[in-house]
């Protein structure tokens, strides 16, 4: 059986590592996991060509919206959230899901996070932020703001938030560094779905802090926010978790945390 990870730049990807040590933990011999660099429009014509032999596919950027396109079913999840990171094969066509919301939940958790009167920031409006609001959704946050750029852009985000049932406080805030860093310093949790360097110059969270960005780490977000007293999570938390669940869907076997966890430490050692 075959799996890989798709996406553009995708030599980068840690996901090799993460599902090859999970194979080899729950004794799957013949089955491989490797990468593939697509882009966007080449999605379709990459997943008509696969053979029976494969066993799931999974998507980085920019992928995951187009991924809702070539499957025949999607879960409630990934319809809600409007992007994919997983395709497997369901009776002859293709499932797409989402577990980068189990990536965001699980790694809040391991943190202590819990919903009792939490309040949550969110850094960003892509679809990791529209993940993101699910996770917190799923840990019964429902306190919320969005910190963006420009309110106007963020009418997906807030398409999808409409989707999940819920209604977070999208703000500009991110353009104005005195006010991020006010709404910063009230949330008990803060999510940085930025890309790398975006979130550089945030300071003010003092609470349990996500930074999806995982490399080089610490981010100079996620250093600052350490010094602030805060409780900070590495984003390659995120990243094993999703590949667990994702492994999970691929085999049908619970993903081997520890393993896979093992082999994450060893990956990024080696860089």
């Amino acid at each position: 059986m075959r799996a890989a990870v798709l996406g553009s730049p995708v030599a980068h990807s840690l996901s090799p590592a993460l599902h090859t040590a999970a194979y080899t933990a729950l004794g799957l011999d013949g089955w491989s996991y490797g990468r593939h660099e697509c882009a966007e429009d080449a999605l379709p014509g990459f997943v008509a060509g696969l053979g029976p032999e494969w066993a799931g596919l999974s998507l980085t950027m920019p992928l995951k919206r187009a991924a809702l396109d070539v499957a025949a079913t999607v879960s409630p999840l990934a319809a809600a959230t409007g992007a994919a990171n997983t395709l497997v094969p369901r009776d002859g066509a293709w499932f797409a899901d989402n577990t980068d919301v189990a990536g965001i939940v699980a790694a809040l958790r391991g943190a202590g996070v819990s919903g009792a009167g939490a309040t949550a920031v969110v850094l960003g409006a892509g679809g990791t932020a529209q993940a993101a609001l699910a996770a917190l959704r799923e840990l019964g946050i429902a306190d919320v703001r969005v910190l963006v750029r420009s309110v106007e852009r963020a009418g997906e985000l807030r398409a999808a938030a409409s989707r999940l049932g819920i209604d977070p406080v999208v703000d500009d805030a991110l353009a104005e560094p005195t006010r991020a860093a006010a709404a910063l310093a009230g949330a008990g949790v803060v999510v940085s779905t930025l890309p790398g360097g975006a979130a550089d110059a945030l300071a003010g969270a003092t609470g349990v802090v996500l930074d999806v960005v995982y490399a080089p780490w610490p981010t100079p977000f996620a250093a600052t926010a350490s010094t602030a007293g805060a409780t900070v999570v590495s984003g390659l938390e995120m990243l094993l978790h999703q590949a667990v669940a994702q492994v999970e869907l691929m085999t049908g076997r619970p993903g081997p945390v520890e393993a896979m966890r093992a082999a994450l430490d060893a990956a990024v050692a080696a860089r």
